[in-house]
């Protein structure tokens, strides 16, 4: 059996990478369905229906499994960090308890009118009810943020003791809820969501361009369809991507600033060093490196002095603090050096695929270019997984605080769960967990297939065949 402390952390991380993936689909997919809706009252274009209603179906599978896969996150910090929870209840649940009864009833509350009421209200009730689903999906990320942030950047409390034990006490809401995590955790958020689903959108759109060899002149329905889909797609992908890139660098500096034995930790640096490269591509000159990467000894390209300019904000001489000064022990290395390098290299690759797919249009070859269409449908899950490993960098990077520099995560762990309970959760978790994943890929796989709903509300129109899907598969 594993060790409870190893066996909780292990099964957190399984349902909360499985959960984020629904949570980016409609955080991003929100913005695109209010346009969509607004275009589609306010010219009366079929093809702005069509998106709607397409986009609409994906949205609403990935609230329902977001929403099954979100309420488990909430009671494992009942039945896995109870110590956690009680001494930090009082600051952390309250952001939790303000998301539900906030924005998840904002949310859940329009999603129907949104989704069946297109001819049941009217078009300024319609409109209001794109707003605040969109809206209450974002609040949502407001409040899990909130709480997040404050785990990195702790403000606003006191440790006080309830009955012999350590408790933190909340003492000033304003500086807690508004810590100088919580911006830039926000804005680095969403807009990766916004960026992950214009990759899927470009992503399929590419595959049906691509496949059925659709051309700028077609005017079946159809092609206009995934033809307008790629070029909204292409558009925010031209702002998100680039903006990925300057905020992260910013952010970059910020946690540098707060965390810097996280920062230490993304880099490799052991010992404090100055004009510290910063690799983007990195390669182990052998296996021993690949668990325990230290920063000279690695193979790779790089910017010298990257990582000490990084830091500082401009200074390529500045001196960072290796991971040997800290008293604490380090976090595990490994995962978040290379978790960090892909978060990186996905965000350069996706500024480089916004700006060919940009030049192609440029010169009207957009939907005759095959090796870009294969380009987008093979990045069309990698916002997701940058999505990933870049909370991975968060999580992993902050260990071995569950509270920064306040409670260890060891010490948050419930006292009384051993290690046979939470060895057959974390596999049940893995079986469940793995099931539903497969389940919401196969009806998003579905309606993709299924193609554009004809507006007349008869059927799909036309479409890749199973045949061709299968064939490419």
């Amino acid at each position: 059996m594993l060790d409870p402390v190893i066996a909780s952390r292990a099964q957190f991380a399984l349902t909360t990478i499985v959960h984020i993936i629904f949570p980016v689909m409609s955080m991003g997919l929100a913005p695109f369905l209010i346009y969509f809706t607004w275009k589609d009252i306010r010219s009366g274009d079929p093809v702005y229906e069509q998106l709607r209603r397409f986009w609409t179906k994906i949205f609403a599978v990935s609230f329902v499994v977001g929403t099954v896969t979100g309420i488990v996150l909430e009671f494992e910090f009942g039945t896995n960090f109870a110590a956690f929870s009680t001494a930090a209840g009082e600051l952390f649940g309250g952001p939790l308890a303000t998301e539900g009864m906030m924005a998840f009833m904002l949310e859940a509350t329009f999603l129907g009118v949104f989704v069946f009421g297109r001819e049941k209200v009217s078009d300024a009730l319609y409109m209001v009810s794109a707003v605040a689903v969109g809206l209450g999906t974002w609040l949502s990320a407001v409040w899990i943020l909130v709480a997040n942030s404050w785990m990195q950047t702790p403000r606003g409390y006191e440790l006080a003791s309830e009955s012999g034990q350590l408790v933190v006490s909340l003492v000033d809401p304003i500086a807690a809820y508004a810590n100088p995590r919580f911006p830039w955790m926000f804005v680095h958020m969403q807009n990766a969501a916004v960026l992950s689903v214009a990759l899927f959108m470009a992503g399929v759109a590419s595959y049906v361009v691509w496949r059925r060899g659709i051309d700028a002149d077609s005017d079946e329905q159809d092609a206009r369809f995934w033809r307008k889909t790629l070029k909204i797609a292409l558009v925010v992908l031209l702002v998100t991507a680039p903006f990925q890139v300057v905020h992260g660098d910013a952010y970059g500096r910020h946690v540098a600033e707060t965390q810097p034995q996280k920062f230490a930790a993304m880099e490799a640096v052991w010992e404090t060093d100055s004009y510290v490269p910063e690799y983007i591509i990195a390669l182990p000159t052998d296996l021993s490196q690949i668990t325990d990467p230290r920063a000279k000894e690695l193979f790779g390209i790089g910017i010298p002095g990257g990582a000490s300019w990084l830091a500082s904000g401009g200074d390529p001489q500045a001196e960072i603090t290796g991971l040997n000064e800290f008293e604490t022990e380090a976090p595990p290395v490994a995962i978040v050096f290379w978790s960090f390098r892909l978060m990186v290299a996905a965000g350069f690759w996706f500024v480089v695929l916004a700006f060919w797919a940009a030049y192609r249009w440029w010169t009207g070859e957009l939907y005759d270019d095959d090796l870009l269409h294969k380009a987008f449908v093979g990045s069309s899950l990698l916002g997701i997984f940058a999505v990933e490993v870049g909370w991975i960098v968060t999580e992993v990077g902050r260990q071995p605080w569950v509270i920064q520099g306040v409670m260890k995560t060891s010490d948050g762990v419930s006292p009384g769960l051993t290690g046979l309970e939470a060895t057959i959760t974390l596999v049940g978790f893995g079986v469940v967990y793995t099931g539903l994943l497969t389940l919401y890929a196969y009806i998003v796989r579905r309606i993709i297939r299924e193609g554009p709903p004809d507006i007349d509300g008869t059927g799909p129109t036309e479409s890749p065949t199973p045949a061709e899907v299968t064939a490419d598969d």
